[in-house]
């Protein structure tokens, strides 16, 4: 199978490693910084379950040919229109589009692009970010990937994907339940992100004031009834484990956008929050503290885009 990772940074440097280093066909679609640096010093991996130094093919934009089996969409969604120009010569009729987005937003956009038959479902659960010496790190032992057809069906394509991805270094999951995996996991980051960059601290730091683990509880209700009113009811484990996460005393967790909020870089703000609050009110679901997490992230970015 031929695969190629779009964005070689934490997410896609990665789970794109690991598959390199397991002996899968893997190109890597990067911007020009980090194609070069890939280029001249490798992929450095650095997790619980060992190092790794890869070397991979690497190539920019114009420099791709023909079509690809699997294209992995590792990107974060302010760069989404960008890449689908890039990959549209990578796509051709039996191409699998897995894209590893947060939210839904890019589910319809790809769609509309590409076609309802390229797109899958997919989810990444890894807390993994670059360092300053471009080393990828990966903060906590979770590394999954999950993906399926979005109807659910059990189908030839998602069968060869799961052996694609098996025995590569990292945990794989097919799942005819896609998108309640996705949903799911828009509230657990949806909540996540809206605790830390309000309140401006991380879990640990939040559960230690007066109050903080019950505004955590309320931003996770919040999100909980927007999910349930669009018909994905969260399961009780996944709530009590969020819950749990949310609320923990000297964890020292964080979100991804806290963490790019603190290095005044582009956070993901309307994918994660603003569509999430966008479908609330569409089903009459009232979220105030939901609300105020995105105005105070919507005013961050027009602060950080106005220094630019």
């Amino acid at each position: 199978m031929r695969i190629l990772v779009v964005g070689a940074g934490a997410v896609g440097g990665y789970f794109g490693g690991r598959l390199a280093v397991a002996g899968r066909d893997v190109t890597f679609l990067g911007r020009a910084r980090h194609a070069e640096t890939a280029r001249k010093h490798g992929l450095h991996l650095v997790s619980p379950h060992g190092n790794a130094v890869v070397h991979p093919q690497v190539v920019l934009a114009a420099q791709l040919t023909g079509s690809y089996d699997l294209v992995m969409l590792c990107i974060k969604a302010y760069s989404l229109e960008a890449a689908i120009g890039d990959i549209a010569v990578a796509v051709g009729p039996s191409t699998m589009i897995l894209p590893l987005l947060n939210g839904m937003r890019h589910i319809d956009r790809l769609v509309q692009r590409f076609g309802e038959e390229r797109v899958l479902g997919g989810a990444c659960f890894i807390a993994v970010d670059v360092d300053p010496d471009d080393r990828i790190v990966q903060l906590t032992e979770i590394h999954r990937l999950e993906y399926g057809e979005r109807n659910g069906e059990a189908s030839a394509r998602i069968a060869a994907l799961d052996t694609a991805l098996q025995g590569a270094g990292f945990e794989a999951r097919s799942s005819d339940q896609i998108l309640q995996v996705m949903w799911e996991k828009w509230v657990m980051l949806a909540s996540l992100g809206a605790v830390t960059c309000l309140l401006r601290g991380h879990i640990g730091e939040i559960a230690a004031v007066p109050r903080g683990a019950d505004l955590a509880r309320g931003i996770l209700a919040e999100a909980s009834a927007i999910s349930r009113a669009c018909g994905y009811l969260p399961g009780a484990a996944f709530l009590a484990r969020t819950e749990k996460m949310l609320t923990q005393e000297g964890s020292a967790l964080t979100s991804s956008m806290y963490r790019d909020m603190s290095r005044n870089a582009p956070v993901e703000v309307e994918q994660i929050l603003g569509d999430l609050l966008e479908r609330g009110r569409g089903v009459g679901v009232n979220t105030p503290l939901l609300e105020a997490a995105c105005a105070n992230l919507r005013v961050y970015e027009a602060r950080r885009v106005k220094q630019i």
